[in-house]
């Protein structure tokens, strides 16, 4: 009862911004999804780290075979072969009888019965040399984790651009609707007006037609702004994972960021992104060069054979252990090519890093200069709809004296809701410039 009560609580709570963003982080699914990318290589990481401690394996062997190699094999490895394994006993016999014969192949070793074979083993197999590989591939899983972290960051830092936005979409909706509330409700006392003006005979039917038609047009856009309004926080309540219905609109103009154009450029995701590419680019070649070294690796294992599993374990037990050095020395020049294409490759990667980062700075300066010319548009229309707003009061009242026509006072009226319009698309645009210009630091180049 009381999370579901506080749960309606926070529901009908207007949401800050502020609020909004430390929801998103804990909620988004977007967002979730780039920490599983993170914990998936750093099990690869686990996976690459875990192969400098070699392995360990249980083998069980099982086989039955009357062959007379494998029957001998079985018995040796067993340690149970006999003399007579050899034929021993039928050579004694014939040698008593005083018939030795040297040529006769001996039948219990040619024709032996069937032997079943169960041997037990384990075996330890570690790398101790490789020419740098695991090494280089553990630092290769390092920068895609770097890369993966910033990938992470990256959609964070989107996902709040995205809230953002549509929370400043929202002040300039909410703003404009303000403004067209307020000329809707002067048209209503206008249409007040002109219904008595029409029964004292100083206005004409087609004056109050003028009227309704302009409040058709008036409501239409607040319905229009409603829908928007409502689909904002469709929106809204998608990027934060939960129904969101009331939020708290910031002010209407976005505060432009006071990083300088080189701290936009170094905290660029692409560029930092980039750069970790590189450090994969340039492990990726000493892999490749590890061709031109020999790997060692040593191993050792013990085991127990008999015609039943774990027999006289400890009597039949057998240890190895070795070592092998292996050292490719010629191989057509394939190892070669591998590393120059390699090499050329970190090269490319190096220049498109560079010339990444100088059409971030060009785009930087686009920007900064749309912004500072809609500063200025915005300052000017203002100006204008004060302006407006006067010279409609002034022929509200010229009206009322009868000294105006109703199409001179809407047309006055549609100048005065074109500004409040005009304001509102620019504001709108300077907003998605600001955040354009954030966009770049998040990494993605418009």
């Amino acid at each position: 009862f009381i999370l579901l009560f506080n749960t309606l609580l926070f529901s009908q709570q207007a949401l800050t911004l502020n609020e909004a963003i430390e929801i998103l982080k804990n909620k988004n699914l977007e967002i979730k999804t780039s920490q599983l990318d993170i914990d998936m290589v750093s099990q690869d990481k686990k996976t690459i780290s875990g192969t400098n401690w070699g392995k360990l394996d249980f083998i069980q062997d099982y086989a039955n075979s009357d062959d007379a190699g494998n029957v001998f094999g079985f018995k040796l490895t067993s340690r149970e072969a006999n003399f007579g394994d050899f034929g021993a006993q039928e050579f004694m016999d014939n040698y008593m009888s005083g018939n030795p014969d040297y040529d006769t192949p001996p039948k219990d070793l040619n024709y032996p019965d069937s032997r079943d074979f169960f041997q037990s083993k384990l075996r330890y197999e570690i790398p101790i040399f490789t020419g740098f590989k695991i090494s280089s591939y553990e630092d290769v899983i390092k920068s895609m984790l770097k890369i993966k972290k910033l990938e992470k960051e990256q959609m964070v830092s989107q996902k709040i651009y995205e809230l953002k936005k549509s929370f400043y979409d929202m002040a300039l909706l909410v703003n404009s609707k303000k403004n067209l509330d307020k000329i809707l409700k002067n048209i209503n006392i206008l249409e007040n007006i002109t219904h008595n003006m029409i029964e004292v005979g100083y206005a004409k039917k087609v004056d109050l037609l003028e009227v309704k038609a302009k409040k058709g047009n008036v409501e239409r856009l607040i319905s229009q702004m409603n829908s928007n309004q409502t689909l904002l926080y469709h929106y809204i309540s998608f990027l934060l994972n939960q129904k969101i219905t009331n939020i708290i609109a910031p002010p209407l103009d976005v505060a432009i960021t006071k990083l300088s154009d080189e701290e936009i450029l170094n905290s660029n995701f692409d560029i930092k992104k980039a750069n970790n590419g590189l450090e994969v680019r340039r492990n990726l070649t000493k892999i490749e060069e590890a061709s031109y070294y020999p790997t060692i690796g040593a191993f050792a294992e013990i085991s127990t054979a008999d015609d039943s599993f774990l027999g006289d374990a400890n009597d039949h037990k057998a240890y190895t252990f070795g070592a092998r050095l292996t050292w490719n020395v010629f191989n057509g020049g394939i190892d070669a090519a591998n590393i120059e294409k390699s090499r050329l490759d970190f090269i490319k990667t190096k220049i498109q890093v560079e010339l990444a980062k100088s059409g971030i700075k060009l785009k930087i300066q686009k920007i900064r200069t749309e912004i500072e010319t809609f500063d200025n548009d915005i300052v000017s229309l203002k100006k204008e709809l004060d302006l407006a707003n006067e010279i409609y009061k002034n022929y509200e009242g010229r009206y009322k004296e009868q000294l105006t026509s109703m199409s001179e006072l809407v047309i006055k009226q549609s100048q005065q809701i074109q500004k409040i319009l005009e304001l509102q698309q620019t504001r709108n645009k300077r907003n998605e410039r600001i955040f354009a210009l954030e966009k770049l630091i998040n990494g993605e180049q418009l």
